[in-house]
């Protein structure tokens, strides 16, 4: 898959969200510091050219989460946050198609290819990122403008972020998505 300016590809910006910055409530152990910035990167270039721009909010249901609307951490980083002309969806699942207009909105566009950046690579990436896919979409996962946390297994084995990052790239690249980098969307776009 190919993408550039003229194909007026969505950029899809998934949680990022204050209530990430808490490292030790996700888990300890972050990969890829600079995503966020990769991400404000990005977007800086879309709001250039005025392509189609997406913001995702988990909005958790549990009370004490990060993300519950309730808590600051449900905010957006300030160096992602939306234009008041750009389109802000809410989600309370990993999914951002689940119990949203997401799908309306990118078909009332007419957009066939979105680029999906931001938090967290295993949950909400990975899921928006596979409906996406099997909803037609060309998909563009950017993967140093994601990241994960480390994760403790069910045998008690503490996995490093960046090992959960790279696996759940791998398991997405060329089946639901074309993994690339900020540098190479920068060249192409």
């Amino acid at each position: 898959m190919n993408i550039s300016r003229t194909d007026r590809p969505a950029l899809i910006l998934i949680d990022i969200q204050k209530g990430f910055e808490d490292i030790d409530y996700w888990g300890g152990q972050r990969n890829n510091p600079n995503a966020e910035v990769n991400a404000s990167e990005l977007l800086k270039i879309w709001r250039k050219m005025a392509l189609p721009v997406f913001h995702i909010q988990h909005c958790s249901t549990n009370p004490r989460s990060p993300l519950n609307e309730t808590n600051i951490g449900n905010e957006f980083i300030d160096i992602v946050k939306p234009l008041s002309t750009e389109i802000i969806i809410k989600k309370k699942v990993n999914s951002a198609f689940i119990g949203t207009d997401l799908m309306q909105q990118l078909h009332h566009l007419r957009i066939t290819k979105v680029v999906i950046v931001g938090l967290t690579t295993d949950h909400c990436i990975s899921t928006t990122t596979r409906m996406c896919g099997n909803l037609g979409f060309d998909t563009f996962l950017v993967s140093d403008a994601t990241a994960t946390f480390s994760k403790k297994g069910m045998d008690g084995m503490n996995y490093t972020a960046e090992l959960i990052h790279e696996i759940s790239l791998a398991s997405l690249n060329e089946e639901f998505a074309t993994v690339i980098t900020t540098s190479f969307l920068k060249q192409s776009i």
